[in-house]
């Protein structure tokens, strides 16, 4: 074995050598590195009796569940290929992600009825076996020994494509460990914390950065079933958590809770965010709770994007610096690009591009997607950014999110964090619409925070103090709640 192990089979193996110490909490119950391992190698005999090999594709339909991770692991170990399926989609959603992943197994259990109807909107030969955890884990231990290398692909993660057709991110095993290596040392994690696991398991950034990173920490891993912000201290407080990942909705959605006493009434010393913040916000939300926000930025397609460094002081407002390896350096590389393909000067707004082992080896399916998101060996994220002479990169905007306004490209995210600087904003969105004049209107979605009002008017009035003219929203739309995507990031395209 190298100084640290390259699959996630020899990582959890590596791990489990010490048997009876506890690794994984839920609810009420906790398992054992040993109970575990029993568990996963239970399923995978179920899967290869299935007749699962390698580089089969395993769908997941199930909730956040220690029996998701059970089946995860049980693919891996036989070289297949994980699948984690967004049980809360429609048999629609689902049938159009099996179609592109032609998985030869579907595992549900509670979602058994689902999994029946989007298989059965599928051609005869492309139809999984559809199985519940109980069912694989029946037949005894003794699933059979298969070699897994760091560059097969461990998961393939499901995302949007620009026309609204399902993608999959294609995950190595050299990315998970990789990230189980690094993450504890970007955070400054060991093995007395406890990882809390409440964004969906589908997600990468539960995958590699929570449950990965545990591992890697030889730390603990507490799984919630989904996030809410009523009982998201309660619960930490209740699983002794240390630690937490978050996407930015989260950040913004308990800042925006009615205070409690119990706010502060935890064990979390860290939480990350993908989501930066001007200085007042972010000292105010570590305030409130008492902990420390991180800030960091990755993607699906790599988990080595930037992250503020512990020993430096915050850079508030900015994505941090370049992520690298504690062990094997300065594995990551970044270029900022202006359209015409040139690099941008510092300061100065373009594409991010990255380059480093922790990449997708690509879109499962789709040869023209990957050329064009990996062209000339770089990853083009797709954000525009800005880097200033100390390696600092400070986020703009989504490519496919700027707004063109009277000659002007706009972020809309701009627009969002002003009006979320209104006192009695919750949640806020801005939309790109068409208008006779052949450009974009801007048209703005908000919701108030708990016991809050809003005028829209008033906000109006408010975001001309900090944005110009230009950037103004035409129209302002109140509403109750803005709807949210599983990973509880706004649903623009919901938004009317």
């Amino acid at each position: 074995m190298t100084a640290f192990p390259e699959t996630i089979p020899e990582l959890f193996a590596w791990r489990a050598a010490q048997p009876s110490a506890t690794w994984l909490f839920y609810e009420s119950d906790c398992w054992t590195y040993g109970d575990v391992a029993d568990l996963v190698d239970r399923v995978a005999v179920g899967l290869a009796e299935r007749g699962v090999v390698h580089g089969d594709r395993i769908a997941i339909l199930l909730p956040n569940h220690p029996r998701a991770l059970f089946t995860w692991f049980a693919a891996n170990r036989l070289g297949a290929i994980a699948c984690f399926v967004n049980p809360a989609q429609t048999p629609f959603e689902v049938a159009a992600f099996l179609r592109l992943a032609r998985p030869r197994v579907l595992v549900a259990d509670e979602h058994e009825a689902l999994a029946e109807v989007a298989s059965a909107a599928l051609p005869d030969g492309a139809r999984p076996i559809i199985a519940s955890t109980a069912e694989l884990g029946q037949r005894g231990r003794g699933a059979p020994e298969v070699a897994v290398t760091p560059d097969d692909v461990a998961v393939l993660i499901a995302t949007s494509g620009t026309t609204g057709a399902p993608k999959a991110v294609a995950q190595t095993h050299r990315t998970y460990t990789l990230t189980a290596e690094a993450f504890p040392a970007w955070l400054g994690l060991d093995a007395s914390d406890r990882l809390l696991v409440a964004l969906p398991l589908f997600h990468i950034n539960a995958q590699a950065y929570s449950t990965l990173g545990a591992l890697g920490a030889g730390a603990s891993l507490a799984l919630v079933p989904k996030f809410s912000a009523s009982r998201f201290f309660k619960e930490a407080k209740r699983l002794a958590a240390t630690q937490v990942n978050a996407v930015g909705a989260m950040v913004h959605i308990l800042a925006a809770a009615e205070a409690r006493p119990s706010d502060r009434d935890h064990q979390l010393r860290t939480l990350y965010a993908a989501l930066a913040l001007p200085e007042a916000q972010h000292r105010a939300f570590e305030d409130r709770f008492g902990l420390r926000m991180l800030v960091g930025y990755g993607m699906s397609e790599t988990t080595f994007g930037t992250i503020w460094p512990r020993e430096l002081p915050p850079r508030y407002g900015s994505m941090g610096t370049l992520r690298q390896h504690p062990r094997l350096g300065e594995i990551n590389r970044a270029r900022v690009v202006r359209a015409d393909g040139t690099d941008a000067a510092d300061g100065e707004a373009g594409e991010l591009w990255l380059q480093n082992p922790g990449s997708l080896r690509e879109y499962f399916g789709s040869s023209a997607e990957t050329a064009l998101t990996l062209a000339g060996g770089w990853l083009h994220t797709g954000d525009l950014v800005r880097r200033d002479a100390d390696g600092f990169f400070t986020f703009v905007a989504r490519m496919k999110e700027l707004i063109r306004r009277r000659g002007e490209n706009i972020s809309a995210a701009e627009i969002e964090l002003a009006m979320l600087a209104h006192p009695s904003v919750g949640q806020a969105a801005a939309i790109a619409a068409p208008s006779a004049l052949g450009e974009d209107e801007i048209v703005a979605y908000v919701a108030a925070r708990a016991g809050a009002t809003l005028d829209p008017e008033a906000l109006r009035d408010f975001l001309r103090t900090r944005l110009a003219e230009h950037k103004l929203p035409s129209v302002i739309h109140v509403r109750a709640s803005l709807p949210r995507t599983a990973t509880e990031r706004i649903a623009k395209h919901l938004l009317k």
